[in-house]
Parts: structure tokens; sequence; C-alpha cells
């Protein structure tokens, strides 16, 4: 069975109401950018990073957990973990620099998001250009591995006292510039039909009960 004909099989257990709602939000997901957190320890702030992410219509979110276990609250999150592709690293001496090769693999620069010497302001940042932006722990900030393999630091506008915001604000702030920038741009921003399709199934499999089964009970239909 090719994907096409599993998905006409898969959306017999959803309502025409569910798949419209597929489709508006896959028409503004995008894989241009995304966002890698590194070190996080509170789940409030994971889990609000993750829903950011649902937000702004990224797709991707990489989980770097060097020495903290990155949890999510569940009430927090309000189910964004269903909607976004969470890649984790954590296996690895180093789990940052596995980050930043698979994400430099796949044609990303990447950004720190914090000021440095030849850092630019946010709305100077230039969205035409594919990029994963990294945000570390309000204590610690990103890590010396991150710092001396960024492409670009980006810094975001402060005019108070406190030197930083709290991480899940700074990823808000920073993919909300960047997201209504880029969709005024004739920039193919988009995802790909195949990476459509894949999408398609994936939520479609998640919104049925007991997805996991009636997926594999169709493919073995097709064997």
């Amino acid at each position: 069975m090719n994907k096409e004909a599993l998905l006409l099989e898969l959306h017999q257990f959803l309502s025409p109401q569910r798949i419209e709602l597929f489709e508006a939000v896959l028409a503004n997901r995008t894989r241009h950018f995304t966002v890698a957190v590194e070190n996080i320890f509170q789940s409030h702030n994971a889990s609000a990073v993750m829903r950011t992410c649902d937000c702004f219509g990224i797709q991707d979110l990489h989980v770097i957990a060097n020495s903290n276990k990155y949890a999510l609250s569940k009430d927090v999150a309000m189910g964004a973990e269903k909607w976004v592709d969470m890649h984790s690293y954590y296996e690895k001496e180093n789990n940052t620099q596995e980050c930043i090769d698979h994400l430099k693999a796949k044609g990303y620069q990447i950004v720190a998001t914090t000021p440095h010497t030849n850092d630019v302001s946010l709305p100077e940042f230039d969205v035409t250009k594919k990029s994963a932006f990294f945000f570390g722990t309000e204590i610690s900030g990103l890590s010396d591995v991150v710092l001396d393999q960024a492409d670009a630091f980006v810094r975001i506008p402060m005019y108070g006292f406190t030197e930083s915001y709290n991480i899940s604000v700074s990823a808000a702030l920073v993919l909300h510039d960047v997201i209504t920038r880029l969709k005024k741009s004739d920039i193919d921003w988009a995802l790909s039909e195949d990476e459509l399709l894949d999408k398609r199934i994936d939520w479609a499999v998640k919104s049925i009960r007991s997805g996991p089964q009636v997926l594999k009970q169709l493919l073995n239909q097709d064997s």
C-alpha cells in the first residue's frame, strides 16, 4: 500500500473537520527554521518552548540533555508534543556536538541567541537563511561548544535592568519576529509534498484511538 492509499484508509477514522484542521495547520508548518534547547532543567520552561514551537509552525524541536533531563509538563505543553517532532540528544559524551553536526548536515546555520561581539539585533537578522536557533538556560546560557561553532549571533533587544529573558519568552520573541518576516518574503519555507504526506499520516495515527494498532492492521492487509 502506498502512502496516498494508506492516508485514504486512515481518513475513514477521522471527521472532515479534523482533516480540514490538519490541512490548515500544515499549510503554516516550516522546517526553514528550527529550534534547539540546551540543558533545560525546568519542566515548565521545556514545555513552554515546545508549545511555542507549535504555535509558530516550527515542526522540529531539538533537545540537548547533557546534565539535565528534558521533562515535559503536559499541563503547559497542551498537547504540542503530539504535533511537534522532538529530536533528543542524550546518549553521547558530547550531545551538543551531535546536535550541531546533525543540523549542519541538513543545511542549517547555527544561530546562538545571546549577546556577542559579532551579534545582530533580532530585527536585523537575515531570515532568508535556513537557521537553527539555539537557546540555553537563564543561569548558564549556551555552552562554549555552541558559541565556538555558531555561524551567527542574535541579540533580543532589552530595555530594563534584567540581563536576560526567560527561555520560553526568548523563543517566543525570536520566532514571532522571524516567522512574521519569513511569511512576508518570497522564500519557499513550506514543507515539501513528501513531508506533508508523512505528517498527514503521522497526525492521523496519533488522532485515532489505538492508532498504532490500526496502522499495523492496515499495513498487514496489504502484505
